[in-house]
């Protein structure tokens, strides 16, 4: 009796030699091909029997369980199946998904995971597929090794092969074509070029690294030679010229020989022979382009379509751009040029050519929409990256207008400052920096952070500076400055908080009075050049409503002592905390030059020319105060006499100090002044003269009415006191302060 030859396997339908090992749950990684099916005959025995003679054996159908998981149980299921068919007359094979642009049909898989293919197939694109031909019957053979370039290629992680440069998709494409003799895949590879060229171009943000990503785009992957013309200035959202713009050459690019290696001396004669022969053939680009507004090279940039260089009725806009040689040669080269406009959003931008040179296969009407692509994206990145310039412009000059244009000169103090903004301009900061002038020749020092870079802390850092100004003006403490600006700034509504230190420097009593709310401690530079880190008590932050107040401090400020107030940008970074930006300045301080505005600059350090994570605000006052033998200080008890002792005393004061010249018109203004300042105060009054760069008289009273000067008529009594003053004088003012008010007025010293 004739044995079938699964009688003596097991349940699975396997023989009895050569059972499946047990299910462990793991696949191998790369399992080892089945042997090829033997090639069918025309006998309808199958060639596993012994028995030629017999019944034709019928092979068990293996189960789905024991075909699923194992790489070589298809195959072996499909040999079976072939044995037992005789009129088949191709082995069956695994099937797998065909390839965009090619035929579908049997395949295997290198090591590597690429699919190969060892026959040879007919070209076909994806478009029009083709139906599988029956080829010959022919002996099974196992599939050709792959080239080691391709299979290098193909083995490329998927990552690394789609963030390539748009040449090595071109190489990729290749590899893959070695792999599979005689398939081509042109619609394929220019998808897989324009994904990387437009990946590559739309990733810049400004104008200079967009055109240079199109250049390294398109030559030599694409073309050999690329020439980019831009409006000078370029359009900007719904800005319109009234005049017509000018093109110039932004940027030309060439491909470069392939590196060879080192010729001989008749291989070298031979180039430079070919070179001059070849030299009038250049391409050279025009570098100032001047369209008519009615002429053919702006009507074919309105379009917004790239043309062929050989196209009829072209030839005059190409040598516009080119020369006239250029667009001769392009006629009659073929399609070896093309010009493609960069047409925005709303205005044209420019125009890009692309030359292929002799050696190159010419330009197809395929290429044509591959060059309108590259234009349209380049267009789309060139606009992006004028709208960020454009904000970026406008961020920072918001800020620096928020920003006191200059300092003042307040006597006894000299002050100096420095703003940087971040190195990504666009993330504009809210730092500022202040210093307001107050009354008594003093002066007050500000500066802060609003937190956050946007728009917005700009425009909060705006509106905090101005109360500061407004508060400043009221003569208020630091504490209390800060615990009204907490209060405006809640009432803004905003979410944003901000921190904020507010010193005032009396040159005359040679202290100084800070409060801080959540800002940085400021540094002292002593005369001697230690430094000194001033412990202020931190306060909150502005804009979190500090119920607790805020505490102000009083230190000395020694005469050539220098304070310097900075912002986190300048001792935060990535790399190092703010403890340790601190003792990173004092070591900067301590070797600074003497000079204000050197000091500055080497405050700032590296930080100065490099890149900032931040912007930074910087404010320096270098103490120098006044002497106490120039300033000359009275109470006056509120009575009628006290005008004519106002006088006495300052007669006195100016022949000492050798300011006779100034006598008359200074007893004048002192009498009106303490005049006005008898009639409303209730207590004492202050008459202070000092003398520094000018002479500057002071009056003091406990009253909050500020007088106002106007012009008395013939029958009035009053009302001439201040235009008096304001005749006499070189400038006066009045003050409230947090005790009444103050009148003072300045005179230029005699020469």
């Amino acid at each position: 009796m004739t044995k079938h030859p699964g009688a003596e396997g097991g349940n699975d339908g396997q023989p009895a030699g050569r059972r499946r090992p047990a299910d462990t749950g793991r696949r191998p990684q790369h399992p080892a091909p089945s042997p090829a099916p033997p090639t069918p005959t025309s006998s309808p025995a199958s060639p596993a029997s012994p028995d030629t003679t017999g019944p034709e054996p019928r092979p068990r159908a293996a189960t789905a369980a024991g075909a699923e998981g194992r790489p070589g149980a298809v195959l072996r299921l499909s040999a079976a199946k072939a044995a037992h068919r005789p009129r088949a007359t191709e082995p069956q094979s695994v099937k797998a998904h065909p390839h965009p642009g090619s035929t579908a049909g049997p395949r295997t898989r290198t090591q590597t995971g690429e699919p190969t293919d060892p026959r040879p197939r007919t070209p076909s694109t994806a478009a029009t597929p083709t139906a599988p031909r029956t080829p010959a019957p022919a002996p099974a053979r196992a599939p050709a090794p792959a080239p080691a370039a391709a299979t290098a290629a193909a083995s490329a992680p998927a990552g690394a092969r789609a963030h390539a440069r748009p040449g090595a998709a071109l190489r990729l494409s290749a590899a893959r074509a070695a792999v599979r003799p005689g398939v081509t895949e042109p619609q394929t590879d220019r998808l897989r070029y324009l994904d990387a060229a437009t990946r590559w171009i739309g990733r810049g943000m400004n104008l200079d690294e967009t055109v240079r990503e199109l250049c390294n785009a398109a030559v030599p992957a694409f073309a050999d030679t690329a020439f980019v013309h831009l409006y000078a200035p370029l359009p900007i959202g719904d800005e319109t010229s009234a005049e017509p713009g000018v093109l110039r050459l932004h940027t030309a690019n060439r491909a470069l020989p392939p590196e060879t290696t080192p010729p001989t001396a008749q291989a070298v004669q031979t180039a430079q022979a070919v070179q001059a022969a070849h030299a009038a053939e250049v391409v050279q680009a025009a570098e100032v382009v001047r369209p008519s507004p009615t002429g053919l090279l702006a009507t074919l940039l309105q379009t917004g379509r790239p043309v062929f260089g050989n196209a009829p009725g072209i030839a005059p806009a190409v040598a516009e751009l080119l020369g006239a040689a250029a667009a001769r040669r392009a006629a009659a080269s073929g399609r070896r040029l093309i010009v493609a406009p960069l047409h925005g959003p709303s205005h044209v931008l420019g125009s890009m050519v692309l030359i292929r040179g002799p050696g190159r296969s010419p330009f197809t009407a395929d290429d044509l929409l591959v060059a309108s692509q590259l234009a349209t994206h380049t267009a789309l990145g060139i606009h992006k990256a004028v709208l960020y310039a454009r904000e970026a412009a406008v961020a920072d000059a918001l800020q620096r207008t928020m920003l006191p244009p200059s300092l003042p000169e307040p006597p006894g103090a000299v002050l100096a400052s420095r703003y940087l903004p971040a190195s990504q301009t666009a993330q504009v900061g809210g730092d500022w920096y202040d210093a307001i002038p107050l009354p008594g020749n003093r002066v007050a020092l500000v500066i802060g952070d609003v937190m956050g870079h946007s728009m917005t802390s700009a425009a909060i850092m705006g509106q905090l500076r101005t109360i500061v100004q407004t508060l400043a003006g009221l003569d208020l403490s630091p504490d209390e400055v800060l615990q009204h600006l907490d209060e405006q700034a809640e009432r803004l509504g905003s979410e944003h908080t901000a921190t904020c230190l507010y010193a005032m420097y009396d040159p005359v009593l040679h202290r100084l009075l800070i409060a801080s709310a959540g800002h940085l401690p400021p540094v002292l530079l002593h005369p001697d050049g230690s430094t000194e880190v001033l412990e202020v008590p931190p306060g909150a932050p502005i804009g979190v409503g500090a119920d607790a107040g805020f505490e102000s401090v009083e230190l000395p400020a020694p005469a050539g002592a220098t304070l310097l107030l900075y912002t986190d940008g300048l001792v935060e970074s990535r790399d190092s905390d703010v403890l340790t930006g601190v003792e990173r300045l004092r070591t900067r301080l301590a070797a600074a030059p003497p000079d204000i505005e050197r000091l500055c600059d080497h405050a700032l350090g590296p930080l100065g020319a490099g890149n900032r994570d931040d912007d930074i605000a910087l404010l320096a006052a270098r103490f120098k105060g006044i002497r106490p033998d120039t300033v000359a200080y009275w109470y006056l008890a509120p009575r009628p006499q006290t005008a004519g002792q106002a006088r006495r005393l300052t007669r006195r004061t100016l022949h000492h100090w050798g300011l006779a010249d100034l006598v008359e018109s200074t007893e004048l203004m002192v009498s009106e002044v303490v005049a006005n300042a008898v009639r409303f105060a209730t207590r004492p009054i202050t008459l202070r003269l000092l003398c520094t760069d000018v002479l500057r008289c002071e009056v003091g009273d406990d009253s909050s009415v500020v007088p106002r000067m106007r012009h008395a008529q013939l029958s009035d009594e009053g009302g001439r006191g201040l235009f008096l003053v304001d005749q006499l004088s070189q400038r006066w003012g009045a003050t409230r302060v947090s005790t009444g008010k103050v009148v003072w007025f300045e005179q230029p010293l005699p020469r």
